[in-house]
């Protein structure tokens, strides 16, 4: 114990790292032990909640001694902070630091807490789970998959892996695939790990991905669901959405050329897919859910922010990233699908600013994480709009009358995914576009009207033998 100069009390406030406490007990205990599972702190004993001395407050020769002693006691693993007195406006009083905790979390009378603003929380099994695993710079996904045997892998699924791993050039694996799993910790002898099981798991892994298209929020026009191996699921989520956004297209005047402009910035959606997907907390039993409206669409995936973590750090370029899941993580970078830890959103950000009135939400609600992506108006061209002028305004100087009411025309996702097909596929019939896109015929049928009135497509010879012409 050290004795410091004298203080002022105007030099004091209570924060998220400064606890006054007018006499020493339990709740100075309980306060110390929430630092020491946040950022450390200090709590000053012989105060009150303004920052004044307790007149009459002492200190007896063993005071010190048998706190330290009774704080040892009561928690658990024992913590013993630094100890100074000093005096304030005259009167001594009592300064017990300690610093962040090496080994989380913390116990005081087999409860745990942490520090946020100037109160201490008590601790969800899930955060208790989330410090132990960081404390010890491990992850859920690392540890052994209940019940599964190597041989509930999709191997050919692995060989694909593999095989988009050399490719990617960020780490060269074996042909192997077993010696393969075993380099990147996925596996152990027979024993797989539950990132290998979410990432390669044969049939149904036991974890939905709700998508749903509305009209509103209580009226749904479709919806499907996926709840296979996650390294073959991204996939299918990202062409379930692109089929369900809507597209424009913008018709160059001279070489009648048209440019697809998708209502969000594919990249953008396929990053916070992978986000959802990577850090989802796999300890939940809550769904991840996609609902696409009108003018916006938004991702939910259980398990909040890791660490310290805010949404407000996400809008800064530099944020410091917590893995939830580092073996999935690494798969993902090795494959090339994310770029570096801690810059997805900052991906997303400059993806959506090229569209004007573009808006990412990011809110920590009950039970998980929601990302939003929300317009007023649709991006339907690529250019900029001159000073004063409206961006439809500048289109109409840019291309002229002749492409008329093609330019920014708003086509469905499913006009767009017949279109795809026809490029690849001119002598579908009806009944196979029907299949494709899960529309019924009379469906297709309308979807194919629209693209022949808007001068997209034209049917060359007869409707047995002939075949779609898509217009370049």
């Amino acid at each position: 114990m050290t004795k410091n100069k004298n203080l002022r009390s105007k030099s004091l406030k209570e924060d998220s790292q400064t606890e006054f406490k007018s006499s020493f007990n339990d709740a100075a205990i309980e306060s110390l032990s929430a630092f020491a599972n946040t950022k450390g702190g200090r709590v000053i004993i012989g105060i009150n909640d303004t920052g004044q001395p307790i007149k009459g407050f002492s200190i007896g020769n063993e005071t010190v001694q048998k706190w330290l002693n009774d704080i040892k006691n009561k928690t658990q693993p024992a913590i013993i902070p630094d100890a100074n007195t000093f005096h304030l406006d005259g009167i001594e009083i009592v300064e017990l630091t300690i610093s962040e905790f090496p080994i989380k979390p913390i116990a005081f009378r087999g409860r745990y807490y942490k520090r946020v603003n100037n109160s201490n929380h008590i601790l969800s099994p899930t955060q208790i789970s989330d410090l132990t695993l960081q404390s010890l710079q491990l992850s859920w996904d690392s540890y052994p998959a209940y019940g599964k045997t190597i041989n509930e892998l999709d191997w050919q699924l692995v060989e694909k892996f593999i095989e988009r791993v050399n490719s990617a050039g960020r780490f060269q694996l074996l042909t192997d695939v077993k010696s393969s799993l075993e380099k990147l910790k996925l596996i152990n002898n027979e024993q797989i790990t539950n990132a290998a099981w979410l990432l390669f798991g044969k049939g149904n892994i036991g974890y939905n991905i709700h998508l749903g298209r509305f009209k509103t929020p209580t009226l749904i026009i479709d919806d499907k669901m996926f709840n296979g191996a996650l390294f073959q699921v991204v996939d299918e989520i990202i062409n379930y959405l692109i089929a369900h956004i809507k597209v424009a297209f913008e018709i160059n005047g001279i070489s009648a050329q048209r440019t697809e402009i998708f209502e969000y910035p594919p990249p953008a959606v396929r990053e916070i897919v992978l986000n959802s997907l990577i850090h989802r907390d796999y300890r939940s039993p809550i769904d991840i859910q996609i609902k696409i409206f009108d003018n916006s669409i938004s991702f939910f995936n259980p398990g909040k922010l890791m660490g310290d973590l805010t949404t407000k750090d996400l809008e800064r370029n530099n944020y410091r990233a917590y893995t939830r899941n580092k073996l999935i993580a690494e798969a993902f970078y090795l494959t090339g699908e994310i770029e570096k830890y801690g810059s997805g959103f900052l991906r997303i950000r400059k993806e959506i600013s090229i569209y004007p009135t573009m808006k990412l939400t990011v809110e920590e609600i009950p039970n998980g994480l929601n990302v939003m992506l929300s317009y007023t108006n649709q991006k339907v061209n690529t250019q900029i709009p001159k000073a004063g002028k409206t961006v439809g305004e500048t289109v109409g100087e840019t291309v002229g009358e002749t492409v008329g009411e093609t330019v920014g025309e708003n086509l469905k996702g499913n006009s767009a995914l017949i279109l795809s097909y026809l490029r690849n596929n001119p002598y579908s019939t009806r009944e196979e576009l029907a299949k494709k896109t899960k529309l019924s015929i009379r469906g297709v049928e309308y979807q194919l009207t629209k693209l022949r009135k808007a001068n997209i497509i034209k049917r060359i010879g007869s409707t047995k033998t002939g075949f779609w012409k898509v217009l370049d």
